[in-house]
C-alpha cells in the first residue's frame, strides 16, 4: 500500500523498533505542518492509507473529496480533527485505537513535571540565572497543599498517585461515575464543583474533549480559585472557556497557570498572552512526545494497517464505511 504519515516534526518514527512493521509498503513521511487544502491533496493525492499523529492535522471534507484513492486513515485517540461523517460517505475506514485500559504515563509525567516548574519557578529561575541575576522570587512547596484532579480517568488516576506519593491531600471532581472510582482508591471526593474550585491549591484537567467537556471550566470556576493557585491543563485547550484562562490570570484567580495545549497547534505566535505572562509556564503540546509512548501509540496504529491490508480492518471508528468502500470496489 502507499503510505503517507504526516506531520512527524523530527523524523522519529523510521527509528522506533514498531517501523519494521510497515515493511513491504510504500511509505512517504512528511516532517513539516500543512494545513492548507490544495498542498495537501497535492501530498496525498496517490495515498490509499493516511497515518496521521494524534490532532496535528484537521481532515474534513474539502480534502477528503480530492483523494479519491484514500482507503483508510490509521491514528490513536479520539478524532475531533477528522470529518467522520465525510470518510463515511466516501468509504474511507478510519482506524482508531482507543486504548481505554493504557494510561499515557508520558503525559502524567509531563503534567507531574509542570506542576513542580510552576510552583518553583524553575523556568523563570532559569531564565533570570542566564541573565546574570540570582534567586528572583519564592517558591511553594507541594507536600501539604490539595491538589485538584478534575476528571478520575486513566491519566487523572496516575497524577493522584503521584500527589499522594508527595504528600498532598487529593480531591477529585467529575461525572459521578469518575468521583465512585476516586473513591474506591481512597481519594476524597469534592463536596461540589464551586467547593472544588475554592478549595484546591493546584487543579489539573484530565477529560478528553467533547461536546459535553467544551468549555466546561467557566471564567466563574476560575474567579473562585485561591489567588496563590496554580491550574493545570494537559488535556485540550477548549475545556476552558475562550479567553477566560488568560482573563482569570490578570485578574490574579488563580495566580498561576501551566499549559501544553492551545486553542491553535502549532501555536507561533511569540506575542501569544499565555506566553508573554511570567506566571506562567507554557510547553509545546508535549504531553505523549516521548519515545516510549510512540512505541506504543504506532505499534497500535501500523497494527491497524496491517489489519486493514489482510481484509480484516481494526478498530473501525465507521463501520457503516466498509459496506460503501465495498461498493466502490
Amino acid at each position: 500500500m502507499k503510505i503517507s504519515i504526516l506531520d512527524d516534526y523530527h523524523d522519529t518514527l523510521r527509528t522506533l523498533a514498531c517501523f519494521s512493521k510497515l515493511s513491504g509498503h510504500d511509505v512517504k513521511i512528511w516532517n513539516d505542518h500543512v494545513q492548507d487544502v490544495d498542498q495537501l491533496a497535492g501530498r496525498l493525492k496517490d495515498t490509499e492509507a493516511l497515518v496521521l499523529i494524534r490532532e496535528r492535522t484537521i481532515i474534513r471534507a474539502p480534502l477528503l473529496e480530492r483523494l479519491p484513492k484514500l482507503k483508510l486513515i490509521s491514528q490513536r485517540s479520539v478524532y475531533p480533527h477528522i470529518d467522520i461523517d465525510a470518510c463515511t460517505r466516501l468509504g474511507v475506514i478510519v482506524s482508531s485505537n482507543m486504548h481505554a485500559g493504557t494510561p499515557s504515563y508520558a503525559t502524567a509525567e509531563l503534567t507531574w513535571g509542570l506542576i513542580l516548574a510552576a510552583m518553583r519557578q524553575i523556568p523563570q529561575q532559569m531564565s533570570a540565572l542566564k541573565a546574570g541575576k540570582w534567586q528572583i522570587g519564592v517558591g511553594s512547596t507541594l507536600r501539604g497543599k490539595t491538589l485538584g484532579i478534575y476528571s478520575y480517568g486513566r491519566i487523572g488516576a496516575v497524577v493522584a498517585g503521584y500527589g499522594k506519593a508527595f504528600g498532598l491531600k487529593v480531591l477529585v471532581w467529575g461525572r459521578e461515575a469518575t468521583l465512585s472510582r476516586a473513591r474506591a482508591d481512597g481519594f476524597a471526593a469534592a463536596r461540589s464543583k464551586e467547593a472544588f474550585f475554592e478549595e484546591c491549591d493546584i487543579i489539573s484537567l484530565h477529560m478528553r474533549l467533547v461536546d459535553a467537556t467544551r468549555g466546561i471550566v467557566t471564567a466563574g470556576d476560575l474567579a473562585r480559585m485561591k489567588p496563590a493557585a496554580l491550574i493545570v491543563n494537559t488535556s485540550r485547550a477548549p475545556l476552558i472557556d475562550p479567553g477566560a484562562l488568560v482573563n482569570a490570570l490578570k485578574a490574579g484567580r488563580p495566580g498561576m497557570a501551566a499549559v501544553d495545549v492551545y486553542e491553535e497547534e502549532p501555536l507561533r505566535d511569540v506575542r501569544d498572552p499565555l506566553l508573554m505572562m511570567d506566571n506562567v509556564v507554557c510547553t509545546p503540546h508535549i504531553g505523549y512526545v516521548s519515545r516510549e509512548e510512540y512505541e506504543l501509540q504506532f505499534s497500535d496504529i501500523f497494527d491497524q494497517i496491517a489489519a486493514y491490508a489482510s481484509g480484516a480492518p481494526a478498530n473501525v471508528v465507521n463501520p457503516e464505511a466498509l459496506e460503501v468502500a465495498g461498493k466502490r470496489r
